[in-house]
């Protein structure tokens, strides 16, 4: 779980009830995790502003704030989730740049 919540910063209570419900899917997607989370041709940091777009665009709070705090603990900025919401805004609109500012001010300012 440790390393769940170190790759996405927050480990939703359901993914934890999976590790006894259903422990096969659970070890299978903490693989997938840590795969798609590795440092590759883009680093966990450029891929934690992709994820914060993309969940700004779908307006998910629970992603957008999970992203964010895990973007915290790389050493994102404000300032760079706000260019990263400002790409969301040009592909989604701009409800996806308000919620995710929104968001991203109170995630930071915690």
């Amino acid at each position: 779980m440790k390393q769940l919540e170190h790759n996405i910063g927050h480990v939703p209570v359901f993914f934890k009830e999976l590790a006894d419900t259903d422990p096969l899917m659970h070890e299978a997607v903490l693989k997938l995790d840590n795969y798609i989370w590795s440092d590759g041709s883009l680093t966990r940091k450029q891929k934690k502003l992709i994820a914060i777009g993309i969940a700004a665009a779908m307006r998910d709070d629970h992603a957008l704030r999970a992203q964010l705090n895990g973007a915290r603990m790389v050493g994102v900025t404000l300032d760079e989730v706000e260019e990263a919401l400002r790409v969301s805004y040009m592909l989604a609109g701009m409800p996806s740049y308000v919620h995710g500012k929104y968001v991203a001010k109170s995630v930071f300012n915690e």
